[in-house]
């Protein structure tokens, strides 16, 4: 059994382009038995509950509008090229995602995958503010939780403090970006790797000779 540790913020583009890099390496090599499971991290840790006009973040992040575009024009490039799918000009807010991280711990290994991934689609490609607990609440109801007991722990405090003690924890542990991914607890991998090294790395962890 191969375990790989993915610490990731779901409104992270390189996320979510990291991800389908593994996840199309994983697809290759079916014949390993893989268990992921997803651990918090927030690029915006002091964002404010209702998040913050997109323009507005993206200018004070990176200095100015200029350096911002040039930043997501790589990303966008980086996408395209590789098939994936994102929709920048849909999303008007950058949003808190301290009730997203609870619904990926909620969502139990099993929905974990599932959750991330349409949370990653609900932001990156529908442009919806994955802090509404509407939102939530829709994902919540694809994954088979109850949504009126969703409902009741997103209004109330469960959980806060984990996710934000374990994100505290990764940062003491040296992780300052996302994606990080964390390989049987040996190999640790920063940013969006491509496919070819992900062959590369599961075929080593699983002895293979491909």
């Amino acid at each position: 059994m191969t375990k790989i540790d993915i610490l990731s913020d779901p409104i992270c583009p390189w996320c979510l382009i990291g991800f389908k890099f593994l996840d199309r390496a994983l697809k290759q090599r079916t014949q390993n038995d893989f268990v992921i499971e997803w651990h918090p991290y927030m690029l915006n840790p002091k964002m404010a509950s209702d998040g913050m006009e997109r323009q507005k973040y993206l200018n004070s992040k990176f200095g100015s509008q200029k350096k911002a575009e040039k930043i997501y024009n790589e990303i966008k490039n980086t996408a395209l090229t590789n098939n994936i799918k994102i929709n920048f000009s849909k999303i008007k807010r950058t949003p808190n995602t301290l009730d997203a991280h609870r619904l990926i711990h909620w969502a139990g290994p099993r929905q974990q995958k599932k959750t991330v991934n349409l949370l990653f689609e609900d932001y990156f490609i529908n442009g919806n503010d994955i802090s509404e607990k509407k939102i939530l609440i829709n994902i919540a109801k694809k994954i088979g939780l109850n949504p009126d007991e969703f409902n009741q722990l997103l209004r109330s405090d469960e959980d806060k403090e984990n996710i934000y003690q374990r994100i505290k924890n990764a940062r003491d542990k040296g992780v300052n970006g996302v994606p990080c991914f964390i390989v049987n607890n040996t190999y640790v991998l920063q940013g969006a790797q491509p496919t070819e090294l992900w062959l590369k790395v599961i075929d080593e962890v699983s002895g293979n000779t491909n």
